[in-house]
Formats: structure tokens, C-alpha cells, sequence
């Protein structure tokens, strides 16, 4: 069979699975033998189904092809024959005996031999070699496991275990491109054709009008597109003359397959003896079997991935997937999360009352227990949530009048009465806006505490603004708003100038969800005749029109990794749907079972962990999980609900925030959130109480009469004389807890007196663990957790990687990293070390690197010779490149593109490489040493450089110039060294970065690199070795060369916490041990790594009871300078 007709049979084999053909799908693998479908058999093993499994092997090997085979065939018709006998079924396990097993005779007749004598026993376990099978369901487990080996190892399956990377439904695109290229030749081409038959080429009929190349549409293919030569946001052919790049596929995300050989497998004689058992299995490290939970043909964006089956320098005994850097299928991530619906927030911890009905909530963006509120009479609230304190309240009102229009004014004379449709945190958290049900958008900026400030009126439509988002198109934080007028209106964030209105929908517009794919910015709207449209942010029309189910008030939302979309959407008669779409047919992919049959107003509805749906629905919460149709559980919160109450999640699904019937709000949560509320009010009284002593302390130095007096007043307490306190709130401010009476203002104590840093000197004042190493310990030149936050890879000095990985257990259900137990250092059974090539130089002077691929399968890393590709599974070298001189001293993956990588040089350059192709595209020039730091920041479409010369470059990702470039400040009396790194780290919101150099810690702003903050460290200290963020950005974890390590944190640059060596390193060390380098966990934003001069590795974490590193100190107490105007560098030395 030629090339394509092979890849002509994966096209059937997607498209019959994407039609859910199950059973052809699998007959048609079978019968062409081009991809074993390991999911399918696995369960058809599980299932006992013995004919299916040898019926389906039969198309890809026999029982005498060669000793793998056989001993497949055999395993299976073993176990076969054990059930029968275990069941006392004799005539059904003689009948295997004579028709399966005799076969095997002629190759070990001893053996058939002593299988036929198991016929005379009882019961066959007195068989010395078989005293230890189990029951049915655990001895097909542990065959299963050998049976995958043996596969994985049998050459007949090489190629075969793969299925080939697609685009999503690529047998439709190829169709719906030969159609449009069909009706490009037409002679009279009609602006929107009906076609109805592929069986025979298209052709339009008799003229009907102007010329119109646009391109096909039919309901199979895809979205009806404008008039006008625009392709349906699915489109993939090359002839359609877009007027901008668009996306292949909104619906295309990227999947992550992950295809890593097992380690050599026994191929030798078959024995009676049980495969290695599940114990054994543990007792030595091993490659775990590499299963696809779920093939669902759902593949990669093949712009996302590279291209070429085999690259350059690859071995030819290694079996690589068709990509070096492969992501996992989509489905799989989901089949494989180790959620389970235990993790949802169920239980009732609170009730927040608000006072008039909700409306709309959102939790702050990074700090998990802020909540944000609007109700039905135009209030808007902010929540502590964990002190159940209620920071700030605005009541509705214009705040310049003059300048609204006169419809507005008109309006509000007419009826004052005003709703609050929709409030929402900006990305970065520094603002939020609130969207009204008469004309006005009203954008506060957020300052902590209860300092929330007006900073745009919009009198954005006419009528109700039934929607708002934010975005960040053109690399500038927008507002999207949507009204009554069926428009939609993009406005600058800053200044409010509007940008776009984009105008179409033919009924008001009552949702809007911006997203990005691709580097494409695009918005999807809804509106109330059920119409979905989506648009581009330039003027030109809608893309697609899509209908929702319901037809009338629908909401859409992404799955949070933005890879799944979906719409929650109420009918006029009261039916609800949650569907989930497939972007490019713009058809419904799934939809959601469980709903009432009338619901009680329209349905809220939420998405959490990339894994769950709510929705508020007949007085309670439904949830779902995202691959099931049906409901998964349901709670009615302790009662109490709105028929259709308003639901919101936390950014980590921890906490859910519910409306209820009489204007309150109920919190809920699930384990972690719990622990997170329980840490954080331990936080808030450990506070208290230290307010209290220091209120006490300072009673005796003077009478606080007239203290007590004014604060009472200001307090609206003035008959109360009792002692008075002030908490010192989360945020850093000082604020009063509801519950805590009386109260006084911040005046009234010095704060000096409350806070100070937290020094941690012993170990029993923290968790720390040194991770088990029997290698050669050499100092750790870098160091990563991986991004599921499973293990920690460290690259020493001598170019070796060590990997430690942390196993579930009945301690650790999840396996991640934890100080709490001890990790494997972690090898593949070949005995193999990732070691890179190193230069002919000393290898002290190299300048190690590494960069981790998104889904932990590959590391590619260099120490001063070529770099090396890694993988991550087996140890081996997928290939090297890029040989010296110069040699590579930094590396960083492109966001979007695993196929970029910006590689940085010894000589100061910078060249941008493309994997792919094996080419380098570009070469960016600007430093004047070599590089040290690389940053991508994928909202600003921006690298940011840094490198030995103390200085940083920003370069656009578009066309590779360079924007801006600024040298660091030098603190005065600080002489860093010759070759001093400066390394480069994006903040959260992806416009801020860390610029970490031995001298100092200091916030920049991309892309003018403005220096927002400077901390320089007390000379005792000695230099600042290396800093990181935390995972949720709120702290910066630094190392310094006495051994300590401060956390700091990270909006105010104020040291929090330092932690001393003797807090984590024995007593009999040198001093000459402190940390080179520091990592922080993708996932705990409490967790850290140090990697050490004498090669240890530490895993750091606060006690439990504590839950995080100090307490955070209150801006006036030493917070640190906004230096714009000059720097004011924040010193480490505490207050006392």
C-alpha cells in the first residue's frame, strides 16, 4: 500500500472515531494493521474478553512470528485457562488445554507437561509457582502489565503504537479545501452555495448575482461565513484570501501525546510462573508503562509540534513518536487526572451577608480568598473572604453626570433604579469593572484593603450593559463590553477611548468571552435571539454564526487551560443546556445531562482544574465532570439557595462562592480550601493577639484616652471604652475583623510595634528535607521542578542530570513533591545518566543550561558543548546540536511554539532556532557579554534578554527587533562580579518580571523597563546567588552566600521571612555551603528547592500548622518604593 493510502486509512480512522463507529474503528485497525490501539485492548483484557483480544493481535502479529509474539499468545491463553480452572470449569479448561496451549508443546513440552497436571489438583495455587496468583481481577492487572512490555518491545509493533498527529477532524478540512477550491473554478460562483452531495464536483448553477469567492459552507464542513471572501474561523485551505492570519482552527488546541519507550523487556522462554507481581514492581526503579488512558484521534496542531519523523543525530534502536517534542492527546489529560469529585468545594464554611441580592461575583486573580460582588440595587463589595470581613462597599452612583448622555440622564430620572449585570477582576488584578444595567461601566482600581478608587465612567451603550470583560489585544489591557444597543465595544483600559464596535447581532447582546489561540486575539458573543458570533480586532465583521441551544440567554467560557469551550444557556420556556462545542464546526460536541425540566430563572454556570462544570440550578449545585454527559453530584449547601443561584470558583477550585435567598453569600470548600481558610485565620489571630501585647506594651508607656475616644468615634463605637485592637489584615493593611469589637483606626497603634520579620533558625521551625542521592556529589548548577510538580531535576557542575521523583502512597495521594516524604532518585533500568557533552575547556567555566518541554517529556540542556535533547523517560539522547563555539548559555522555549527555542550565546547573541526545520531564523544582537536570562511573555508578545553586562533587552517576537534595553542600577558601594548573571523571570500577569543579579532584586515593567521596585540585601548577607517567583507570583524566594534564604514579598519587595542555615543544614558543614540556585513548585506557592554548593538538594516548607513563611509586613512598615523617579532601593534590615 503506498504512503498516502497508509495515511488515507488514519483520516478514516479519525473521522469513523470522531463519528463514535467504535466497532468499525477497531475492525479497520485490525484489518489494515496500521496502529495498535493499546487503550482497546486493555480493556478488552480487563474484560476477559479472550476472543476479541486474540481476533484483534491477529492483525498485527502470530503466535510463531518471533519470541515476543509468543509469548503474548501464550501469557493470554494461560491466564485463560487458570480462570476456567479456578472456576471449575474442567471441560472448558481441558478444551483450552487441547486447542490453545498444545501449541506451545512442540517449543517447551516439559512445560505443557506440568500445565496439563494442573488438572489433578484441587486447587492449582498448591502449585509452588503459582501459590501466589490472586484473585481474576489482579491477575489480569499484573498480565497486563507484561503484556504491554512485550509489545512495546516487539519489533512488528514498532510504528504502530502511535497515532499520527492531526488537526482536529482533518479528513472534513481536506474536503471542505477541495470543495472551496471547487467552487473557486466555478463559472458564476454564488456568495453562499448550497451543496448538498460529495459524490459528484461541485458547480454552482445559472448566475444569481455579483462575484463571490467565498468559501463553501455546508453544516458538514463548518460555519457559515460573511459574504465576502471571509474564511469560517476553521478554514484550513490555502485559497481562500483571508484579510488577516487567523488561527487553523479555534478548536485546534494542543495535545500532549506522550510516547516513551519501556526499557529492554524479557523476551525469553514462557514459563508457568506469574508475570512480576505489583510488590516487586516497586521494589526497583523501573520505566513506568507508557499507556495512552484514551486514543480519541484528537492530535496535535501540527504548527505546535515538529514535523519530521526522525531528526538529526537520533539512534535508530530509540522509538521516537513523529515528534521530538510531543504533547499529550487531548483526551488524555483528563483520562489521567488524579481528581477525583472529593476535590469539589461541598462544605459549608461560611455565610457572607451581603444585604441586597447578588448578581455577579468574581475572586480576586492571586489572592484566593478576595471576593469581589455586585447586587440588584448597584452595590459592589469586596470580601475577605477567610476573615469574613467585608473591605470595601460602593453604593451605585454617576460620578460626573454633566458628561452622560442625555438617553442616560434621561434614564435615571425616569427610574434611579439600577442592577449590577456583571463585576470582574482584571487579569493583573489591578483593576476590576463593573457593568450596570443602564449605560454605565464603571472601572475602580484596586489597592489593597478598602482602598478601591474610581478610574473610568464609561457611558459605554444604550440600555443595559449586560456583559464585561477584559483582554489584550494589540498588547494593552482592553474592556469589552456588550449591551442592549446588539453592539460590542472595546475600550482602552488606561484612558477609555474606545477602540472597536463590532455590530451584526440582530437582538441584544448578552455575553462576551474573549480568548487567544495561536497569538490570534478574538471575541465570541452571544446574543439573545441565540446567535453566537465571533470576531477579530479589526473592524471586518463577524467570522462565524453559530446557533446556541436554547436561543435565548447564553454564557460561554473556556476550560481554564483554554483548551475546551463551553456554553451554559436558558430558553424562554425555562430549558437549560451545558454543551460543549468543537470550535471549527461549530456543532456541539457534547451535552450535559441533569437539568430541571424548568428552571427556575436563567442558569449560572462555572468551569474548575480543567476537570469540572457547575451550575446553580433547582436550589442547588450540580457538577459535572467534563468528559461525562451525566450529572456527577449535586449539594444543596445546608439549603438556603437562590432556584438559580449565582455560583463563582476560586482560581485553584478550591472555594465556591453561592448566592443565597435572603441577599448572602455561602462559601464552600474542599479539603485544601479548608486548610488554606484554617491557615490564613490562624494568620489573621496570631496577628491579633501580637496587636494585643503590643497595645499593652504601649499602654504603659502613656494614657490612650484620647486615642481610644477618637478611634471609638471614627468606628461608630463611640459608647464603647473597652481595650481596643487592629488586625493587621492579609493584604498588608490594617483593617478590623467583623467579629472582633470594638474597633479603632490604623492610627492608633505604631505598626513597628506589631510586625517584624520572622527569622527561622532551627529545623523544627520549618519542614525541610534533603532528597537521597548515591551519585557523585557535585555542586548543582541548575535546578526545575517539572511542570506537574511530580519530581525536581538538578543539572551539576559536572553535566550530569539527577532526577528525583516523588511516588503516590497512601501518605501522598497525588505524588507531588513535598518535604514531608522522601523522593527515588530516579534512573531507567538501562543504568543510564542524561549527561551532556561538555567542551574541551574546563568544565568549571561552562556556563550550564536547561529548558523543560510543557509536558515533562523532554529536557534539552547544554554545559559549554553542544546541546543535548533529552528523554525524560529513558534517559536517552534524542539528538545534539548547535556545537561550539560559542556555546549556549541559555535556553528558553517559545510559549506558543515548542518548535522556537531562544538560544542564548556565549558571545552575547542571541539566535532564535527553530527545531523543526533545524534552522536559525533569527540573530538578535545588544549585550555586550554573554547571555544569562531569557523571558517570554506571551501577552506582549515580548523576550526579554538579560545577560553578564547588567543589562536587559527587549525584543518583539513578531519581527525579532529590539524595543528597549536598559542597564541595572548598580547600588552605590557594590562592585559586582566580571561576569556576574543577571537572570530575568515574568511576574503572573505577564507585564511585570524579576531581574535577580548578585547586587540586588528589582521589578521591571516590559516593554519600557520601567524599575517599579529595588531591594538591595544587608551587606552580611553577602551576594544574592539566584531568586524565583512562587507559582502564584505573591512572594520571591532568594538565596543568598551566607546559606540563608528570605522570602519576600513580591508586590511591596519587603522581606517577610528569612530563613537561616541552621534551619536546614547539619551543624558539622562548611560554611562554604549555601545555595547556588533556587526553584519554586508550579503548584504549592510555599514550596522551594535549594540546590547547594556540595551538590544537595533541599525541599523547603513552612510547618503546616503555620501554611506560609512569616507574616506579610504592612506597606507603611518599610514597603517597598515605587522608584520611577529616581531609585530608592528597599534594604532587608528589619525593623525593630
Amino acid at each position: 500500500m503506498s504512503s498516502l493510502s497508509r495515511e488515507l486509512v488514519f483520516l478514516i480512522l479519525q473521522f469513523l472515531d470522531e463519528e463514535k463507529f467504535k466497532e468499525t474503528v477497531h475492525k479497520l485497525e485490525q484489518e489494515s494493521g496500521f496502529f495498535f490501539n493499546m487503550k482497546y485492548f486493555e480493556d478488552a483484557v480487563h474484560n476477559g474478553e479472550w476472543d476479541d483480544v486474540e481476533k484483534y493481535l491477529s492483525g498485527f502479529t502470530k503466535v510463531d512470528d518471533n519470541r515476543y509474539s509468543m509469548k503474548i499468545f501464550f501469557e493470554i491463553r494461560k491466564q485463560k485457562y487458570l480462570e476456567a480452572l479456578d472456576k471449575n470449569d474442567r471441560s472448558k479448561a481441558v478444551d483450552i488445554l487441547v486447542k490453545d496451549l498444545r501449541v506451545f508443546s512442540s517449543f517447551n513440552d516439559e512445560l505443557f507437561k506440568e500445565i496439563t497436571q494442573l488438572l489433578t489438583l484441587d486447587n492449582f495455587r498448591e502449585n509452588e509457582q503459582l501459590s501466589k496468583y490472586g484473585d481474576t481481577k489482579s491477575a489480569r492487572n499484573i498480565m497486563l502489565i507484561e503484556l504491554k512490555k512485550l509489545i512495546e518491545a516487539n519489533p512488528l509493533f514498532r510504528d504502530k503504537l502511535q497515532f499520527p498527529n492531526l488537526k482536529t477532524s482533518r479528513l472534513r478540512t481536506l474536503i471542505n479545501q477541495s470543495l472551496n477550491w471547487q467552487h473557486q473554478l466555478c463559472k458564476n460562483p454564488r456568495p453562499n452555495p448550497d451543496i448538498k452531495t460529495l459524490f459528484v464536483d461541485h458547480s454552482c448553477g445559472q448566475p444569481n448575482g455579483a462575484r463571490a469567492p467565498s468559501p463553501v459552507t455546508n453544516p458538514l464542513m463548518g460555519a457559515i461565513p460573511k459574504a465576502g471572501g471571509f474564511p469560517p474561523l476553521g478554514a484550513h485551505g490555502p485559497f481562500q484570501p483571508a484579510p488577516a492570519p487567523l488561527p487553523t482552527s479555534l478548536a485546534g488546541w494542543m495535545a500532549n501525546p506522550s510516547s516513551m519507550p519501556h526499557p529492554a523487556v524479557s523476551g525469553g522462554p514462557i514459563s508457568l510462573s506469574a508475570p512480576m507481581n505489583a510488590a516487586s514492581l516497586l521494589k526497583r526503579p523501573r520505566t513506568p508503562p507508557a499507556s495512552n488512558p484514551s486514543v480519541d484521534y484528537q492530535t496535535a496542531d501540527s504548527e505546535h509540534v515538529l514535523k519530521r519523523t526522525r531528526p538529526m543525530g537520533i539512534s535508530d534502536e530509540v522509538n521516537l513518536p513523529v515528534n521530538i517534542l510531543p504533547v499529550a492527546y487531548a483526551g488524555q489529560s483528563h483520562a489521567q487526572s488524579l481528581y477525583s469529585s472529593d476535590d469539589l468545594p461541598k462544605t459549608v464554611v461560611m455565610t457572607l451577608n451581603q444585604g441586597s441580592s447578588v448578581m455577579s461575583m468574581d475572586f480576586h486573580p492571586m489572592q484566593q480568598t478576595l471576593l469581589l460582588v455586585g447586587t440588584n440595587v448597584g452595590d459592589i463589595g469586596v470580601w475577605e473572604v477567610a476573615s469574613r470581613e467585608r473591605l470595601a462597599l460602593r453604593n451605585f452612583k454617576v460620578w460626573e453626570l454633566k458628561a452622560c448622555s442625555m438617553p442616560l440622564q434621561a434614564a435615571l430620572v425616569k427610574d434611579p433604579a439600577v442592577s449590577v449585570n456583571r463585576v470582574m477582576w482584571s487579569p493583573d488584578s489591578n483593576l476590576f469593572g463593573v457593568a450596570y444595567s443602564k449605560h454605565i461601566v464603571h472601572i475602580y482600581s484596586f489597592h489593597g484593603g478598602d482602598d478601591v478608587r474610581q478610574h473610568l465612567e464609561i457611558d459605554a451603550h444604550i440600555g443595559g450593559v449586560n456583559d464585561l470583560a477584559f483582554s489584550h489585544p494589540n498588547k494593552q489591557l482592553c474592556i469589552i463590553t456588550c449591551g442592549d444597543d446588539q453592539a460590542i465595544k472595546v475600550w482602552d483600559a488606561a484612558s477609555g477611548a474606545k477602540q472597536y464596535t463590532f455590530e451584526g447581532h440582530e437582538a441584544p447582546v448578552y455575553s462576551v468571552c474573549p480568548h487567544y489561540k495561536e497569538n490570534i486575539q478574538f471575541i465570541f458573543s452571544t446574543a439573545l435571539d441565540g446567535k453566537i458570533k465571533a470576531w477579530l480586532y479589526d473592524n471586518l465583521g463577524s467570522r462565524v454564526d453559530y446557533d446556541a441551544p436554547g436561543h435565548w440567554c447564553t454564557t460561554m467560557a473556556y476550560s481554564a487551560d483554554g483548551t475546551r469551550l463551553f456554553s451554559c444557556g436558558t430558553s424562554k420556556e425555562g430549558d437549560s443546556y451545558i454543551v460543549e462545542w468543537n470550535e471549527s464546526e461549530g456543532a456541539v460536541k457534547r451535552t450535559y445531562q441533569g437539568f430541571r425540566k424548568r428552571s427556575l430563572g436563567v442558569v449560572q454556570f462555572d468551569t474548575t482544574k480543567n476537570r469540572y462544570l457547575a451550575a446553580g440550578d433547582d436550589f442547588m449545585i450540580k457538577f459535572w465532570d467534563m468528559d461525562t454527559v451525566n450529572l456527577l453530584t449535586t449539594t444543596d449547601a445546608d439549603g438556603g439557595l437562590q432556584g438559580s443561584p449565582r455560583i463563582r470558583f476560586n482560581k485553584e477550585g478550591m472555594l465556591l462562592a453561592v448566592s443565597t435567598n435572603d441577599n448572602g453569600i455561602k462559601i464552600l470548600a474542599n479539603a485544601d480550601g479548608l486548610r488554606l481558610l484554617h491557615a490564613l485565620e490562624n494568620r489573621s489571630f496570631d496577628a491579633l493577639r501580637v496587636a494585643s501585647e503590643a497595645m499593652s506594651k504601649a499602654s504603659a508607656l502613656g494614657p490612650l484616652g484620647a486615642v481610644s475616644a477618637t478611634a471609638g468615634t471614627s468606628a461608630g463605637v463611640g459608647d464603647r471604652g473597652a481595650p481596643i485592637t487592629t488586625l493587621v489584615g492579609l493584604n498588608g493593611d490594617g483593617r478590623s475583623v467583623v467579629d472582633v469589637k470594638p474597633k479603632i483606626t490604623d492610627e492608633s497603634i505604631d505598626k513597628s510595634l506589631i510586625w517584624k520579620l520572622t527569622e527561622i533558625n532551627e529545623p523544627s521551625q520549618c519542614r525541610s528535607l534533603r532528597l537521597p542521592d548515591n551519585l557523585l556529589a557535585i555542586k548543582v548548577s541548575r535546578l526545575i521542578y517539572t511542570n506537574s510538580g511530580v519530581a525536581i531535576l538538578a543539572l551539576t557542575s559536572n553535566a550530569v542530570h539527577k532526577l528525583w521523583k516523588w511516588q503516590r502512597n497512601d501518605r501522598k495521594l497525588t505524588g507531588k513533591a513535598t518535604a514531608s516524604v522522601a523522593p527515588q532518585l530516579w534512573q531507567p533500568s538501562s543504568g543510564i545518566l542524561m549527561t551532556n557533552e561538555i567542551s574541551d575547556t574546563n568544565p568549571e567555566e561552562a556556563v550550564p543550561c536547561f529548558a523543560l518541554s510543557k509536558n515533562d517529556s523532554y529536557v534539552m540542556s547544554a554545559s559549554g558543548g553542544k546541546i543535548s535533547l533529552f528523554n525524560m523517560m529513558t534517559f536517552k539522547t534524542m539528538t545534539t546540536f548547535m556545537p561550539p563555539p560559542p556555546a549556549a548559555t541559555f535556553l528558553a522555549f517559545h510559549p506558543q511554539d515548542n518548535n522556537i527555542i531562544a538560544i542564548g550565546m556565549e558571545d552575547s547573541s542571541i539566535q532564535i532556532y527553530n527545531v523543526r526545520v533545524d534552522e536559525v531564523k533569527s540573530k538578535l544582537n545588544g549585550h555586550q557579554k554573554r547571555i544569562t536570562g531569557l523571558a517570554f511573555s506571551h501577552a506582549l508578545n515580548v523576550l526579554v534578554s538579560s545577560g553578564a553586562d547588567a543589562q536587559i533587552c527587549v525584543w518583539g517576537t513578531d519581527g525579532w527587533e529590539r524595543q528597549s534595553s536598559k542597564f541595572l542600577q548598580i547600588p552605590t558601594g557594590r562592585v559586582p562580579a566580571p561576569l556576574a548573571e543577571t537572570r530575568v523571570q515574568f511576574h503572573q500577569d505577564q507585564t511585570r518580571f524579576l531581574v535577580v543579579h548578585e547586587t540586588q532584586i528589582a521589578i521591571y515593567e516590559a516593554p519600557r523597563l520601567e524599575c517599579l521596585k529595588q531591594f538591595v540585601p544587608r551587606e552580611s548577607s553577602g551576594a544574592i546567588t539566584h531568586a524565583t517567583y512562587s507559582c502564584d507570583s505573591q512572594l520571591i524566594y532568594a538565596s543568598f552566600a551566607d546559606g540563608s534564604v528570605g522570602v519576600l514579598t513580591s508586590s511591596t519587595l519587603r522581606l517577610r521571612c528569612r530563613i537561616n542555615p541552621t534551619a536546614y543544614l547539619p551543624s558539622n558543614l562548611s560554611s562554604n555551603v549555601y545555595p547556588l540556585v533556587i526553584a519554586a513548585h508550579p503548584s504549592e506557592p510555599n514550596q522551594f528547592a535549594l540546590g547547594l554548593t556540595d551538590g544537595g538538594v533541599h525541599v523547603l516548607e513552612p510547618l503546616e500548622a503555620e501554611g506560609k513563611w512569616g507574616i506579610v509586613p504592612p506597606p507603611e512598615n518599610g514597603a517597598g518604593i515605587n522608584i520611577t523617579s529616581g531609585p530608592a532601593p528597599v534594604s532587608d534590615q528589619p525593623q525593630r
